[in-house]
């Protein structure tokens, strides 16, 4: 009887421990297959293998689909390319380099994923293409992020609190070798000032 009690008491702890180890990597959005590019995050292999569990349990728990590795990738990123958490608190520039890609977006979104809703600003948008993108004369773009209005590419910070860029690159060869993606190679996000 001691037996069974020592074999039940060590299989229920180490349940526990392994729902609590899930519960930790979903809740904080962790993987074990990220790649990782500056301030920018992606998850290049769950359309094609399945991920690691936690991915999968992670994409479960959002309701989002992923790109499939022949449609494109997308990236987030929550903290600018100092590494401080991003918040509508401070004003953002992003520029520079822009993958090899055939289509671009960028979004704002909240920090479950959900595109900003700009209340205060109707005729706003939550985020642009390469298509519409306002660029300089070398084919370069400025985008910035603030909660008041700016001229050229703004996108507006409406809610107060932490929010999540979303890049997402159709038709890209980046879908291959995301994982040996340099940080210059994306775009960088640059804090003007924080009120």
């Amino acid at each position: 009887m001691k037996q069974f009690l020592k074999i039940t008491a060590s299989a229920l702890a180490g349940a526990a421990l392994g729902l609590a180890a899930t519960y930790v990597m979903v809740s904080r959005g962790l993987s074990l297959d990220r790649a990782l590019a500056g301030p920018w995050r992606a998850m290049p292999q769950v359309p094609a293998t399945g991920g690691d569990p936690y991915a999968r349990a992670l994409i479960a728990r959002s309701g989002q689909a992923p790109l499939g590795v022949a449609e494109g990738l997308a990236f987030t990123a929550s903290v600018d390319s100092g590494g401080r958490k991003l918040t509508a608190a401070c004003d953002y520039r992003v520029s520079g380099a822009m993958p090899g890609t055939r289509f671009w977006t960028l979004t704002v979104t909240d920090a479950e994923g959900r595109l900003v809703a700009p209340a205060a600003i109707p005729v706003a948008r939550a985020g642009f293409t390469s298509s519409e993108i306002l660029r300089d004369g070398q084919g370069g773009f400025d985008i910035r992020l603030a909660r008041e209005a700016r001229a050229g590419n703004w996108l507006p910070l409406a809610q107060p609190g932490a929010f999540t860029l979303t890049l997402r690159l159709y038709d890209s060869p980046l879908s291959l070798r995301a994982g040996a993606l340099a940080a210059a190679e994306m775009p960088a996000i640059v804090v003007e000032q924080c009120s």
